[in-house]
């Protein structure tokens, strides 16, 4: 038993182990022969390092390494490159290589600046898959190594039984024995099976304690059979696995040693006895911090280094004096206090662990981008998916969760704690629908909170997010008598959420909330995470790890149903390569600088994710407001597939219309036109023969001025729709348009040919919109908002945005001299769509991103999305495919020119791929292969249309061929790797 007998990584056969075994006692046999008796007393002492102190701290390290021949180094406070640099200096200061630890339970952000966290261990307590903490343990293994560090002391096996524990508390897996000890058997082996020493700790178990052993002897006065039952229980089953090393705890336990104030770190009996004899442990045995009060308050330093290591420790760590220790020890060994036998055999153990963890071929940390190597995109792959798992639904008693119907409701979303601004929370609620930002401080007075009770009372959801707490159980968690009043009366609200970014104990003051999520901490990550899984952009997945009250139990945690709705995740989650996509932003801010646009949104999803939304520039030239995720543009030819063929396939796949029927069954004042007999798959697909455009605009200007027989500069009964700020015109212009498409000539046939070459056209979506309307009776844009835009929660999508929001939101078009003579700001820029009033089939749909990114994943999903399903299975993919040999067309859908440098996508898109671009500036691709949604939203005609430096430069094709690009990097570092 033990991890003399443990090998990193695959299990070897018998015989390669024996010949390892075999150069590691020759190994260590050649250092101990070159060791006095004082310096292997020296290998047992492990001394505090920090990276961000002062020269004499240096100076003090240098002293220990080179004249006491201390064994190793515990790093806490202070800098990765740092700490790698002091590391690399004195290990050459070493005539032993030097043990490196450090106490990194989740990561090396617990002691480091510049590096992120991995979640606690009570977050992982309530992940169901154990594997995914094994991943952790991998990858903290790897951040490790980096930088030079041997051994990790973690993880914390303790079963926390004690709700009140001030010091282990969120630290452990949680309150059920069994899980505790999997769970650390999980994060144990992803350390040691990637070259890192793992340790237990706290011996013999610090989960039922009630004072903190920093500052005082903590007592537990259970009884043996109580100890080995539950306490003991996980340290057993590690030791019975292969557990590198063992923590001793300060604690006084009176049923394993009554000695008064002895802690067991100091017991014979508990180091010697229990945990060496009874349990059989053949492992590093390492002392907890010795200068913690629970054992220097009763001794001296150097005493409690001796009594240490008489009770039959391994490693003294963070001796406060290791000069006087080691003259007190050498003077025991003298009396035959202690043998010098037993610190050899105590030396060899460290130096069999240090050969294994490859200190006999000792080489420097590299801190060549060091920092960019220990923050590499696996990091933030492998805490999105854990964190993904813990989120728990602790209560859902009315099935509110996850929320499916978003039309005709209204939401508001509060957090409480930290700052005004939308948090990460917020803006990702956002995501999912129209939400109202509402921020209160957990200092406002009663007054406030019931204000705020009252304005809540006129939203149908409120989702209230807990932030700004603390883990300490005596400090209350950071809640204070005000909030937890209007918490508590908040959920009576019939539709209320309540979500706790804290630890799981704080729900006892949550246990009456009908609905109730628990994030466990509080970062980007749980705050995409949450929301996601309260609209089923995720299923929550977690359980929680520990019992609160009688309504607030361990293992409650209701797993949902994933709607399909898009949710967050890091971009090698997807299998695309962070550094790779990273390109885009050379591009995007390479077109801004050269005048291509003002600026942009780009959103890149894959398999269901969002995994790269970023903004660049600003609304205009020569503003000061940036692009956000809130800007809207104008999405001009979009509109043909976001908006009239979701129309066209919803009545087709119901019969209503059939696609190679003659136009004039559906419009029989066709009847005698030219257009009578065209066919609405032709006009899909852009090969009905009609004109690509007619500038209708033309026919109401006399000599450069607006005919007043179409216009008035001002709103009466008559003229009543807007065309510009200041430019009415009647409905009438409606049927004006629809005579002079009548009239028009349709282009001459292909000599020799029976049917029309493709030529894009504007013109057919007229007509399209015309058909629309008289099928369903209805306006097409109150039809899409009910059917389509309100249900999906698109808050920007929609025709006539100055009737939703206000202008600032909305990124400016053309400065038009020539028909409007205005800046076109807040109305669709088409002329022929601002004539018909702002709603047309081929133009004026304004959206932002987020908003068209859900629409287009739907499409992706085969008309499925949130829960609820658009089309039937199958009608998507039929009008995505092409439909005539040499027409790249789908049926409305636009696709790849293949094997053509001058297509409106990527080279490297699959055949299937389907979308549209718009004349503004603007894309929207769907890769159903790849499982991919692209958005690329711009105002490049601002303030000039004929400003092409967008197009000519290729940057919206050029954007997409990195997402390819970065997928193959992925697929093609995963293949070597």
């Amino acid at each position: 038993m033990g991890f003399s007998a443990a090998w990193a990584g695959t299990p070897p056969d018998s015989t390669s182990y024996q010949k390892w075994t075999q150069r590691r006692e020759h190994w260590v046999d050649s250092v101990m022969n070159t060791m006095s008796e004082e310096q292997r007393i020296g290998q047992l002492f492990m001394v505090a390092a920090y990276s961000n102190r002062d020269k004499a701290h240096l100076e003090e390290l240098e002293q220990l390494v080179a004249e006491h021949h201390i064994g190793g180094l515990i790093f806490f406070q202070g800098g990765p490159v740092r700490q790698a640099h002091l590391t690399n200096y004195l290990q050459e200061k070493a005539k032993v290589p030097l043990f490196i630890a450090m106490d990194a339970e989740w990561g090396l952000g617990m002691r480091l600046d510049s590096i992120q966290n991995f979640p606690r261990q009570m977050t992982l307590g309530a992940i169901q898959d154990n594997q995914l903490i094994y991943t952790m343990g991998a990858e903290v293994a790897r951040q490790l190594k980096l930088m030079g560090v041997h051994i990790n002391f973690a993880p914390v096996v303790d079963v926390n039984s004690n709700p009140q524990n001030p010091v282990i508390g969120t630290r452990s897996f949680g309150e059920y024995k069994f899980d505790v000890a999997r769970k650390g058997i999980a994060y144990m082996r992803g350390l040691q099976d990637n070259g890192v020493l793992a340790s237990a700790k706290h011996f013999p178990g610090h989960g039922d304690t009630d004072a903190d052993s920093h500052l005082s002897l903590p007592v537990i006065r259970h009884d043996m059979e109580r100890l080995r039952s539950i306490e003991l229980y996980p340290f057993q089953q590690l030791m019975a696995d292969s557990i590198a090393s063992v923590m001793v705890a300060h604690l006084y336990v009176p049923a394993l040693d009554n000695t008064p104030n002895r802690a067991t770190t100091l017991s014979p009996a508990v180091v010697s006895g229990l945990l060496r004899k009874d349990m059989g442990y053949s492992g590093l045995i390492f002392t907890d911090a010795l200068n913690m009060k629970g054992v220097s308050q009763y001794y001296k330093p150097g005493d409690v280094d001796l009594e240490a290591l008489k009770a039959g420790n391994d490693v003294l760590l963070f001796s406060e004096d290791v000069a006087g220790a080691i003259r007190k020890i050498r003077r025991a060994v003298k009396r035959e206090e202690i043998s010098q036998q037993s610190i050899d055999e105590r030396v060899r153990r460290i130096l069999q662990s240090k050969y294994w963890a490859n200190l006999d071929n000792y080489t420097p940390i590299n801190t060549e981008n060091l920092l960019d190597r220990l923050n590499a995109p696996v990091g933030d792959m492998v805490r999105q998916k854990l964190y993904e798992n813990a989120v728990s639904i602790v209560h859902n008693q009315r099935n509110l969760l996850p929320i499916r119907h978003l039309e005709e409701r209204s939401f508001a979303a509060v957090t409480i704690g930290g700052n005004s601004q939308k948090n990460t929370f917020v803006e990702t609620l956002e995501l999912y629908a129209a939400f109202d930002h509402l921020h209160i401080s957990k200092e406002a007075s009663a007054e406030q909170f019931r204000a705020l009770e009252e304005k809540l009372k006129r939203y149908d959801v409120v989702v209230v997010g807990v932030h700004d707490m603390v883990r300490a159980p005596e400090k209350n968690f950071g809640l204070v008598p005000n909030q937890l009043t209007f918490l508590d009366n908040i959920r009576r609200h019939p539709n209320s959420v309540i979500a706790v970014f804290g630890s799981p104990y704080s729900l006892k003051h949550f246990e009456q909330s009908r609905t109730l999520v628990l994030g466990y901490e509080d970062n980007n990550f749980t705050q995409e995470i949450v929301p996601s899984v309260i609209f089923g952009g995720l299923p929550a997945k977690g359980k929680l790890p520990v019992s609160v009250s009688g309504l607030v139990r361990r293992t409650m945690g209701e797993r949902t149903k994933d709607l399909q709705r898009l949710s967050y995740a890091t971009p090698e989650d997807v299998g695309i390569d962070s550094k790779v996509l990273e390109n885009i932003d050379r591009i995007a801010n390479e077109a801004i600088k050269l005048g291509a646009t003002p600026g942009m949104q780009i959103l890149v999803a894959r398999k269901g994710s969002i995994i790269y939304q970023k903004n660049f520039g600003h609304l205009s030239y020569d503003s000061l407001k940036p692009v956000t995720n809130e800007t809207v543009y104008d999405i001009a030819s979009i509109t043909k597939v976001a908006a009239t063929l979701q129309v066209i396939m919803f009545l087709e796949e119901r019969g209503l219309v059939d696609l190679d029927k003659p136009i004039v069954e559906y419009l029989d004042d066709l009847k005698g036109t030219n257009k009578a007999n065209l066919k609405l798959r032709d006009i899909l697909t852009h090969q009905s023969g009609l004109v690509p455009y007619i500038p209708f605009w033309k026919n109401t200007v006399v000599n450069t001025q607006l005919n007043t027989a179409y216009y008035s500069s001002t709103p009466n009964d008559n003229f009543n729709l807007p065309v510009s700020g200041n430019i009415y015109t009647s409905r009438g212009m409606q049927d004006s348009i629809w005579q002079w498409i009548k009239k028009s000539d349709l282009l001459p046939k292909p000599k020799g040919k029976k049917t029309w070459e493709y030529k894009y056209s504007d013109v057919g979506y007229y007509v399209m919109q015309r058909i629309a309307e008289k099928l369903l009776n209805q306006p097409m844009a109150e039809f899409l908002a009910q059917n389509f835009y309100d249900p999906l929660g698109l808050e920007t999508t929609t025709f006539l945005p100055l009737s939703k929001y206000g202008i600032t939101r909305i990124a400016p078009t053309e400065l038009d001299n020539y028909f409007r003579n205005s800046l076109v700001y807040g109305m669709v820029h088409d002329q022929g769509a601002a004539m018909m009033g702002g709603i047309a089939g081929h133009a004026g749909i304004f959206s932002n991103a987020t908003d068209l990114a859900v629409l287009m994943q739907m499409n992706l999903q085969d008309g499925y999305y949130g829960g609820k399903r658009y089309f039937a299975p199958g009608t998507v993919e039929r009008f995505a495919k092409s439909q005539y040999r040499g027409n790249r067309r789908g049926l409305g859908w636009d696709k790849p020119e293949m094997n053509s440098p001058h297509g409106p996508t990527s080279n490297m898109a699959s055949p299937g791929t389907f979308g549209h671009t718009g004349f503004t500036g603007t894309a929207a691709w769907v890769d159903p292969e790849f499982e991919l949604v692209y958005i690329f939203l711009s105002n490049r005609v601002h303030p000039d249309a004929n400003n092409t430096k967008l197009i000519r430069f290729g940057t919206r094709t050029r954007i997409m061929d990195e997402i390819y690009k970065a997928m193959q990097s992925f697929n093609k570092y995963n293949q070597t790797h």
